[in-house]
């Protein structure tokens, strides 16, 4: 079956809720990490999520969302509320055949918020549905580096769709060092849109604010020897386990340093080259990681030439619902070095 229309579509709604980003992003004072308050990333979550899912209700009526915000806290403020519609409405396409076939302008204030409840779906192993994170690297983007927009279509507990917005990746994937992972000033150089589909290879094309750009083919860069791999990982030690990750990267003698970005730019900068290996490895023994923090990434990884599974070595498990319940951690990796790298995080964790 061929899923080329929810590719565009995708593609489209990450890009109109990415323009939404920058807006914030560049615009509002910085605020705390809470998602009680009125911080900036609270205003970027939910104004990107009302617009990637109406997109998607637009296109797709019967698809199930799995999201990560809900709009009962916007229900009982009313300010914030108000300030989140003000700058929903009157972000768009300069493309208008683009931006109707998102669905065009918000129709009220109480449209938004129902649309951003339309995200409870349940999950699961049946059925379509899409996997959306509208700001990832909560952190990252409060402190002016990286973040993206990820969205991912499951059919059957199988992912077949992704897309990322990456808008402080750098165009140019020639070089990644500790300043891609820093904060990003406003530039026509940044901004990156990724998508892949099962079967069909993965690509990256510049954002705009209108239709889609040009596209070119991307793929994880050929690694002959373990050793000269890089490592990439999340700048968050509560998010990863660094220490661990830096002894995996002894026992596989790798000696370059890490490069720590926040969000699934990890996944996007492996999977077009820049860098090798991304580890998520477990720092809690009962966290389960959410399917919309990986879906969109892990398709994009493994169209690239990638392989993509938990600490164990076995795929990740899209069908248990919101979360990677059948699942421990995550590695990224070139797929002819897979088995090398899960062996030395066996070694490292004591498995």
């Amino acid at each position: 079956m061929s899923y080329s229309q929810e590719r565009y579509i995708a593609e489209l709604a990450v890009q109109r809720a990415s323009l939404l980003t920058q807006k914030v992003f560049f615009e509002k004072a910085k605020g705390t990490v809470s998602k009680d308050d009125k911080s900036p990333v609270t205003i970027g979550d939910f104004g990107a999520q009302a617009l990637i899912i109406q997109a998607i209700r637009k296109n797709f009526p019967n698809d199930e969302i799995v999201a990560e915000e809900e709009a009962s806290s916007l229900r009982e403020d009313k300010d914030l509320s108000a300030e989140i519609w003000r700058l929903v409405k009157d972000i768009k396409l300069e493309d208008e055949e683009s931006n109707n076939l998102l669905g065009g302008s918000l129709a009220s204030e109480q449209s938004m918020l129902d649309i951003i409840d339309e995200g409870k779906s349940a999950g699961g192993g049946k059925g379509r549905i899409w996997a959306l994170d509208p700001i990832d690297g909560t952190k990252g983007f409060l402190r002016g580096g990286q973040y993206a927009v990820c969205l991912g279509l499951i059919v059957d507990g199988d992912v077949k769709v992704g897309a990322i917005g990456t808008p402080n990746l750098p165009v140019d994937a020639s070089t990644i060092d500790a300043s891609t992972g820093a904060q990003q000033g406003q530039s026509a150089s940044n901004g990156v849109l990724f998508s892949a589909v099962l079967g069909e290879g993965a690509t990256s094309r510049p954002l705009t604010n209108s239709t889609l750009a040009p596209s070119k083919p991307i793929s994880m860069r050929p690694v002959s020897d373990i050793s000269q791999a890089v490592f990439c990982e999340g700048v968050e030690a509560a998010h990863s386990a660094q220490g661990d990750n830096a002894a995996v990267a002894e026992r596989l003698g790798i000696t370059a340093p890490s490069v720590r970005l926040d969000s699934q730019a990890k996944y996007c900068s492996i999977a077009r080259g820049a860098g090798d290996i991304y580890l998520r490895l477990p720092v809690k023994k009962d966290y389960q990681e959410k399917i919309w923090d990986h879906a969109a990434g892990d398709i994009i990884v493994r169209e690239a030439g990638g392989q993509v599974t938990d600490i164990y070595g076995s795929r990740l498990d899209f069908s248990k619902g919101r979360t990677l319940a059948a699942n421990k951690g995550v590695v990224a990796a070139p797929k002819p070095h897979q088995a090398q790298v899960i062996n030395a995080v066996k070694t490292v964790l004591k498995l």
